[in-house]
């Protein structure tokens, strides 16, 4: 997501754009299980069902891809793979709508008039993520992927969480099909710093005075987006 304060780079670049808090205002999880729930009202009574892994979550005995998949499964957990793809058609233009930063959308552009290869990288699911990718006009997307049970979602986790050390390791997959291309990196916070530290640019979003002196050493641009 380039931007006209920026030094500019050699071109094409290989640009790693996080997704929550950076492209979108806040979490997109949430929003897109409530949601389903709110189309489906009897599956409401499964947010019940998320309170013991969020409390192992608050006691440190579960990780947050455990929590995720426990919000997943107890919520959406059995619905068939239409239903699932019927929300996610409804859910993304109302994403577009109102969640999204238009300074992200307008870096975005910037980047593909750049002849940029766009990268979505992110610890969210791929339930929603590879349409968002292609609605949003990046290139490909690296997410945390959910189980399935044939055609029925079971909403656990399938792989690992693509969070803080694991968004490293798949950016340093990544590079191998685009050698010498400059790396940039988008994020909004500390488990960001993983990834950003492998780039040769770096943007924070938002970025709260903590996470500005833990990204001291990066060479980094910080940008306010409203």
């Amino acid at each position: 997501m380039a931007d006209p304060e920026l030094p500019r780079a050699p071109s094409p670049q290989l640009v790693f754009c996080d997704l929550d808090g950076t492209i979108t205002r806040r979490d997109t999880l949430f929003g897109y299980v409530l949601g389903f729930a709110l189309r489906h009202p009897w599956r409401l009574a499964g947010f019940v069902a998320v309170l013991p892994a969020l409390l192992r979550f608050a006691l440190r005995f579960a990780d947050h891809g455990e929590l995720k998949g426990a919000l997943i499964r107890s919520v959406m957990g059995g619905a068939p793979r239409d239903e699932v793809a019927a929300w996610t058609r409804a859910w993304i233009p109302r994403l577009l709508r109102r969640g999204v930063f238009p300074e992200a959308l307008a870096a975005i552009a910037a980047h593909r008039a750049a002849g940029d290869h766009l990268v979505l990288m992110t610890a969210t699911v791929d339930l929603y993520v590879p349409a968002l990718t292609a609605a949003l006009g990046l290139d490909e997307c690296i997410c945390s992927e959910v189980r399935w049970d044939g055609d029925r979602l079971d909403g656990r986790l399938a792989g690992e969480n693509v969070r803080a050390e694991e968004k490293a390791r798949r950016l340093r997959r990544s590079l191998p099909r685009f050698p010498g291309r400059p790396i940039m990196g988008y994020g909004n916070s500390r488990p960001d710093l993983a990834h950003l530290r492998l780039v040769d640019r770096a943007v924070l979003v938002n970025a709260p005075p903590r996470l500005r002196k833990a990204a001291a050493d990066l060479p980094v641009t910080f940008k306010t987006w409203l």
